[in-house]
């Protein structure tokens, strides 16, 4: 039976970049895991093995490294866009090009006040150290015509350790979990929203700020939600998102239960009263959903963000 090339991309994947900015004595990072994908007439390639339209991906991660510095790094979706426009316009033969990009955040470090017996202490603005919480995240697809961008994050652990409750579900005869009136809700959130800026002929959003905010009211959400269900955690984060940014359209979460479980302490003689759990890394729950601007379409693969 015949056979025929389907769906097809390539590119250069995790380049990492990391681009100082020297302002005077105060020094600014910006540290970047850039993967580049691209597709177009690539039937050749792959059919006879000419490379007479593949432009080389060791060309694309150079590019990424020329763009820090003819470009800079303002945010991960200014930068994306650069290079997929670059990629797009320069080469006929590509007609689409899909950038993800991993941020890695650094805070500056604290040093030692003037009265420190370290000469210069109070002027060191050039040190930093890793943050240890999320990771943000972005794609930006762009054919030459339309944009799509993607944003979010993942590992960002958060906990309530009151005002959640797990009662009332269905059972059947290998149900063995005890319903919850006062339980620890903690999960690790991966969440990538979309955003409505599709065409150059509209307002760029500020990046940076709407994912501050973004971020902002989904942990807002989260501590202010009386918990039936993570379920509900879930679309409240959502829903106080979309709610509050006009700049997105739709949210996609994927947020694993990450389980507290009481610890039986009566052998000891010991009463636990919500006080002890034991920490459960697997199995665990993976709740999962979409949530939309009325009227509005999803786009956001559903498994962008799942196992």
């Amino acid at each position: 039976m015949p056979t025929i090339l389907g769906q097809n991309q390539y590119g250069k994947a995790e380049n990492r970049v990391v681009k100082i900015t020297r302002d005077g004595d105060t020094h600014h990072i910006k540290d970047l895991n850039v993967s580049v994908a691209l597709s177009g007439e690539m039937e050749d390639v792959h059919y006879s093995g000419s490379n007479a339209n593949v432009l080389p991906t060791d060309t694309t991660k150079n590019t990424v490294y020329a763009f820090a510095k003819e470009h800079g790094i303002e945010s991960a979706e200014q930068f994306g866009i650069h290079l997929a426009r670059h990629f797009v316009a320069s080469q006929e033969q590509i007609h689409q090009a899909r950038i993800r990009i991993e941020e890695y955040a650094w805070d500056r470090i604290a040093t030692s006040d003037g009265n420190s017996q370290f000469i210069g202490a109070d002027e060191v603005r050039h040190s930093f150290v890793r943050k240890g919480q999320e990771t943000r995240v972005s794609q930006i697809t762009y054919d030459g015509e339309s944009w799509q961008i993607i944003s979010g994050l993942k590992d960002l652990t958060v906990l309530n350790s009151t005002n959640s409750e797990f009662w009332g579900y269905a059972k059947d005869k290998y149900t063995t979990l005890p319903e919850a009136y006062d339980r620890i809700l903690a999960t690790q959130v991966a969440a990538k929203w979309r955003y409505n800026w599709t065409s150059d002929d509209q307002r760029m959003p500020n990046w940076d700020k709407s994912y501050e905010q973004a971020k902002k009211h989904m942990l807002q959400a989260f501590a202010e939600t009386y918990s039936l269900s993570l379920q509900q955690t879930m679309y409240q984060m959502g829903s106080r998102i979309i709610n509050s940014r006009s700049e997105i359209d739709e949210i996609r979460f994927s947020l694993p239960n990450k389980h507290h479980f009481l610890v039986d302490l009566e052998p000891f003689g010991l009463k636990n009263e919500n006080e002890v759990y034991y920490a459960a890394d697997r199995p665990y729950g993976l709740i999962e959903a979409t949530i939309l601007r009325d009227g509005v379409e999803p786009q956001i693969p559903v498994d962008l963000t799942n196992l």
